[in-house]
């Protein structure tokens, strides 16, 4: 099978010829800036090291990198931001030399902590000293609701995963882009066997609490529904025009759109199932509906935590994927997901855990530990591995090579 084949041939639960293997191709596969340039140290390789998701402080995935562990998907936002001249050298937390992109330009305060602005002077991130990601700092709705949400496109250019979106989004203000975003996809499609990503947002509760704070966006979820459904229809407004682009642009071309919306933590989901019902599950169906009424592409829900009380609900919206498949959260145990759910819907994670294993055991320990996951996830298709979550600074090189390779081992390669 090629990769395109294989992944999709997963998604289809029909059992492909390898596992799937992912790294990178959304901004929750990924790897750290400084866990990728450790890894670069570790195999010899001299490539700069690009960080494409700013907030995260995520590496771009080089050509050599994806062909040196055969990885099978990968993010048309990959095709921007391409020249030299599109990123400029920084200093990475550990002393080492990576690239920005040139529109990404934080300053360093006094404390030796970075912070971003916008044209207003607003405070919009932070990254304290020596820490390896963006904080969010600056809430549009923080002391209330809006009369009315007319402006919420331009109000949400405050909040700070919109305002330093990844690529392809850092263009989207191109009055070609459109054009371009279609262009790209079609050249990768012709020019690689991968399986084509397109990470599109559409986020209903995270938006309502980047825009509100997260405690008074809890707090409004029980005691102020009238508020928070109003945002919501004004997100799905916006949501939907957006959609409605991509799908005219790429729904043809690309595989995979992946949506996100953390709905868990690590004891249970944020909200009680009947809350979800009512405040979001409607709309996660229309976003579905639409991307399946105007595209050929699968859609991906990326939730974070403990939702193993949503996933038959999530699979009545029309989600075909779910990642980053917490393992270590409540209820979310490898075999209890794929005995009850695996016909149903594809885990795209879960394949090591990226909290304890990956970290902080040796490279057997991962080995044997990657080995049981394949064994679990894999049969009858319906997965793809991917870590649960991004590979993190302190990940030891020799770790993730052994978590690879074991990939390899079980694919008999």
């Amino acid at each position: 099978m090629t990769s395109r084949e294989r992944v999709l041939a997963a998604i289809a639960h029909k059992e492909p010829d390898k596992v799937p293997l992912d790294l990178g191709s959304n901004p929750s596969s990924g790897i750290s800036a400084i866990a990728y340039d450790n890894l670069k140290k570790y195999l010899g390789m001299n490539h700069p090291t690009r960080v494409y998701d700013v907030v995260q402080q995520l590496a771009q995935p080089d050509n050599e990198m994806i062909d040196r562990f055969g990885f099978d998907i990968i993010d048309i936002g990959r095709e921007f931001n391409t020249r030299d001249e599109d990123w400029y050298d920084y200093t990475l937390a550990n002393g080492s030399t990576a690239q920005y992109p040139v529109w990404f330009k934080p300053i360093q305060a006094e404390d030796g902590s970075w912070y971003t602005t916008d044209e207003e002077g607003t405070m919009l991130s932070r990254m304290p000293n020596g820490a390896t990601f963006f904080d969010q700092t600056y809430f549009p709705y923080l002391d209330g609701y809006p009369d009315d949400f007319s402006n919420l496109p331009e109000v949400m250019q405050k909040v700070m995963w919109v305002r330093h979106a990844h690529s392809p989004w850092d263009h989207a203000s191109e009055p070609d882009f459109w054009d371009k975003l279609r262009e790209k996809a079609l050249y990768l499609k012709k020019n690689t066997d991968k399986a084509l990503f397109l990470s599109a947002g559409s986020n209903l509760f995270e938006f309502g609490t980047m825009l509100r704070r997260m405690d008074n966006f809890f707090m409004d979820i029980m005691m102020d529904h009238d508020n928070v459904m109003k945002l919501v229809d004004a997100l799905m407004e916006m949501h939907l025009a957006n959609l409605e682009k991509v799908c005219n642009a790429v729904g043809d071309v690309v595989d995979v759109i992946r949506f996100g919306d953390d709905l868990g933590m690590t004891t249970g989901p944020f909200m009680d199932i009947d809350t979800y019902r009512l405040l979001f599950k409607p709309h996660h169906k229309r976003l579905c509906d639409y991307v399946k009424e105007h595209s050929n592409m699968k859609i991906m829900l990326h939730s974070c935590g403990s939702v193993y009380q949503y996933i038959p609900d999530l699979i009545e919206c029309g989600y075909d994927i779910l990642n980053p498949v917490q393992t270590n959260c409540l209820d979310m145990e490898p075999e209890k997901l794929k005995n009850e759910f695996g016909n149903d819907i594809t885990f795209w994670g879960g394949g090591v855990d990226t909290a304890k294993v990956l970290p902080e055991g040796s490279p057997e320990e991962v080995r044997k530990h990657v080995l049981q996951r394949c064994e679990i996830f894999s049969k009858d298709g319906g997965f793809v591995f991917n870590t649960v979550h991004n590979i993190m600074p302190d990940v030891p090189p020799e770790n993730i090579v052994a978590m690879y390779e074991a990939v390899r081992e079980f694919n008999g390669d």
